[in-house]
């Protein structure tokens, strides 16, 4: 049995969706766990990756092909900070900074026929710091598989009406282990 580690933010965008029973083709970037995934793991769940697959940028000469036994979704706590944008730290150089309770200026631009596109930045600056060996894994019958098909969702930081407190925890989806039956 081989178990691999999938990072969330490469296969958000991108890898073929798979379910629990399918067989797989992983390129593998590392046989040996980063210290940041030590750091989110905690000593005791790190020992049990034996890969850190990777897809972007170049094919990977090893291996990790099998059929997949096992699925869990990897959530991690984090701590959100958040400070006020002021001109020239997140904000443009050149605006003025909306008093209390106002809104930052819609930036947008108008489509025609009454249709108008347009977003509004946020009044604040977010730091996601990782609180280490926080990680939980929950099963999941595969990855980037349809909503519907997804046994547990997988928790995210929801924003807060009015203002937010300046700093809160949260669970966030990091990624998934993987666990292989190799050929």
């Amino acid at each position: 049995m081989t178990r691999v580690w999938l990072s969330g933010w490469e296969w958000q965008c991108c890898g073929d969706a798979f379910a629990v029973g399918d067989e797989i083709d992983f390129g593998i970037g590392a046989r040996d766990p980063r210290p940041a995934l030590a750091d989110m793991f905690g000593p005791a769940l790190v020992a049990t990756v034996d890969a850190i697959e990777s897809h972007h940028e170049e094919e990977r000469a090893d291996r990790v092909r099998g059929r997949v036994v096992a699925v869990h979704a990897v959530t991690s706590e984090v701590i959100e900070r958040r400070s006020l944008r002021r001109p020239g730290y997140g904000a443009p150089p050149d605006s003025v900074v909306p008093s209390d309770g106002e809104e930052w200026p819609l930036v947008g631009r108008e489509l025609g026929s009454g249709v108008f596109v347009g977003s509004r930045p946020s009044r604040y600056m977010i730091e996601v710091v990782p609180v280490p060996d926080t990680a939980l894994l929950m099963p999941a019958n595969g990855v980037r598989l349809p909503a519907s098909e997804v046994t547990t969702p997988h928790p995210s930081a929801a924003e807060l009406p009015g203002d937010p407190p300046p700093e809160r925890r949260a669970r966030s989806h990091a990624g998934w282990l993987v666990d292989v039956d190799e050929h």
